[in-house]
């Protein structure tokens, strides 16, 4: 069959370990037999971005700025384990996702990827729970260090016309650790922005939640801005679909999300999106069937999965061992690109390439082929066969040869 064509290339970030082999096999196996593919590659493993001084995340976001959509394979962010398994690198290099997310000032949107055949262990669950996750600033952006005598800590802004407010932190008798964080009251606007839109587009309910109650002033600016962008823009349109915008504590939140039936999107500031993205993953079944999309305001999209670059297989990979790991979520963070590349650049069968692809995956599942991590979840009497990666991937591009035939 004659190749798919595309005008505008997308933005391709490559990453470690495990992903690194799957996202090789995905392109070879799934992409580049249909489709005629242009990408702006960018290499993000983590002796990569130690050799550029991390320079390439910075190149990788600004080139998705600049195209409109990426796609991106998971990385390693080090940490002091990571540190002495890589001595040659020149410094504990921050996360690029938080860069990307800095650059891109965007929201990243999490929805579990659902089968029939397996259903949450919250048992009341019966539809998927969007986490929507700040992705500017709190601890991600923030500075820390260690001090090792007794002594005052005080914070100090001083504004472009000379005027200064200084707050004492905290006095302390002995050896203490700081944290200094922050964000932006434009990105916070954004994010609101960004997801009460989303929910209008997906037609759910939204929820908000923080700590206002201890964090009066940092969390209740989110709240503050979250309840003026829906008074004076939102509000009408919610109403109007039958959707509700509801804001809660954070631990209020948590209990409600557990007594629900799902079918929301749950807004959140950074560092609890990351946690309570996991949890539901898990919840839902698997963290390998997460999607993850980061959606600037301008409407520039970088799909990614939500985990992480599955270490423990790369080990057993590179003793020559064939490991079950899925590449559901990856595939799905490829087709997500494809289908938004086609959206905007008017290119129908590019579009529809993406959703085969994510067809003859779940397809390939339905009918019983799945990795090793989701055998153990499907209910009983679902009948299974347990593949390895490059067999399960086999067993969709056949599907998917079929389907575009």
């Amino acid at each position: 069959m004659e190749k798919i064509k595309m005008t505008t290339p997308l933005v391709e970030m490559d990453g470690d370990e495990m992903t690194r082999i799957l996202w090789k096999w995905i392109k070879e196996k799934l992409i580049l037999p249909f489709v005629d593919l242009k990408t702006e590659y960018y290499d993000l493993g983590l002796l990569h971005r130690n050799e550029t001084q991390d320079q390439v995340t910075v190149d990788a976001a600004n080139a998705t700025k600049r195209l409109g959509v990426a796609v991106k394979c998971a990385t390693i962010t080090p940490n002091k384990q990571r540190m002495e398994e890589y001595p040659q690198l020149t410094e504990m290099w921050k996360s690029p996702n938080g860069t990307i997310r800095a650059i891109l000032d965007g929201t990243a949107f999490r929805a579990p990827i659902v089968l029939p055949c397996i259903h949450p262990v919250v048992k009341n669950w019966e539809a998927p729970i969007t986490i929507a996750r700040h992705a500017y600033g709190d601890m991600y952006k923030a500075v820390d260090m260690t001090t090792e005598e007794p002594g005052i800590c005080t914070m100090t802004f001083k504004g472009e016309s000379g005027a200064e407010k200084t707050l004492t932190v905290q006095k302390v008798d002995g050896p203490a650790v700081w944290q200094g964080q922050h964000n932006k009251e434009a990105s916070i606007r954004a994010f609101a922005k960004s997801c009460f839109q989303y929910a209008i587009n997906q037609k759910q309910d939204l929820w908000f939640s923080t700590k206002d109650t201890i964090a009066k002033i940092y969390d209740g600016e989110f709240k503050r801005i979250f309840e003026e962008e829906y008074e004076q823009t939102y509000k009408a349109e919610f109403e109007k679909l039958g959707l509700t915008y509801f804001y809660t504590l954070i631990d209020d939140a948590v209990a409600r999300c557990i007594r629900s039936k799902g079918g929301f999107i749950w807004a959140l500031k950074n560092y609890d999106g990351d946690v309570m993205s996991d949890m539901v993953a898990t919840a839902f079944g698997s963290l390998a069937m997460m999607t993850s999309v980061l959606v600037s305001p301008d409407g520039t999209m970088e799909f990614e999965a939500s985990h992480g670059t599955v270490t423990r297989h790369y080990y057993k990979y590179l003793q020559g061992e064939k490991t079950s790991t899925n590449p559901i979520a990856t595939i799905f963070a490829w087709s997500g690109a494809l289908k938004r590349r086609g959206e905007l650049d008017g290119l129908k069968d590019l579009a529809a390439f993406g959703q085969a692809l994510e067809d003859a995956s779940l397809e390939t599942l339905l009918g019983g082929i799945m990795t090793r991590d989701l055998i153990g979840l499907v209910d009983e009497g679902f009948q299974t066969t347990a593949v390895n990666s490059e067999e399960f991937l086999d067993a969709i591009a056949g599907r998917l040869a079929k389907k575009l035939a």
